[in-house]
């Protein structure tokens, strides 16, 4: 799991959300801003409870919602307040995941290419790892160039399952 630290000091809240393709932590900000969705529940609450962070499901409601709508293929975006931390380069990968549109995938080259930066594809890979807002910002949808599924912050079997999902549901 790979935890920015700038976002732990920011969090106040922690909530799980229940998913089919698995439980979903998500932090809060005391605006009550997305830091982080992650499907690393069980770490992230261990780590929650070592750093003072609350839990409370009921202050995800909102975000348990809009991911039942996505589960239900009534959702293809999202309009959850995020507050994101990372380079400039991060932040434009990040913005550039959002307009991948549901069910369709992308290699990490074309996605270089998309932010204006054609030989960035293995740079653009890192900023994908690093995407702290699983499924909300897509970064799933990004995958080789020969049509292989790469890493995945919650494990390429979730990846695969997310993928399958939005194929059936478009």
């Amino acid at each position: 799991m790979k935890q920015n630290i700038e976002t732990l000091s920011q969090a106040v809240i922690i909530g799980i959300i229940d998913s089919q393709f698995g439980a979903l932590a998500a932090w809060l900000d005391e605006d009550n801003h997305l830091l982080r969705l992650s499907f690393h529940a069980e770490e992230d609450l261990q780590l929650a409870a070592e750093n003072g962070v609350a839990r409370d499901d009921q202050k995800v409601v909102l975000i348990a919602r809009q991911i039942d709508e996505y589960q239900q293929g009534k959702r293809t975006q999202f309009d959850i307040p995020l507050k994101l931390s990372g380079t400039p380069f991060q932040m434009k990968v990040w913005q550039e995941l959002r307009n991948i549109p549901f069910g369709e995938t992308i290699s990490y080259g074309t996605l270089a290419n998309r932010i204006g930066n054609p030989n960035a594809s293995r740079a653009v890979g890192g900023a994908n790892g690093c995407n702290p807002i699983s499924v909300i910002i897509p970064c799933h949808r990004v995958i080789g160039a020969n049509g292989s599924l790469t890493g995945y912050e919650g494990g390429v079997p979730i990846k695969e399952k997310l993928l399958a999902f939005e194929k059936r549901s478009k």
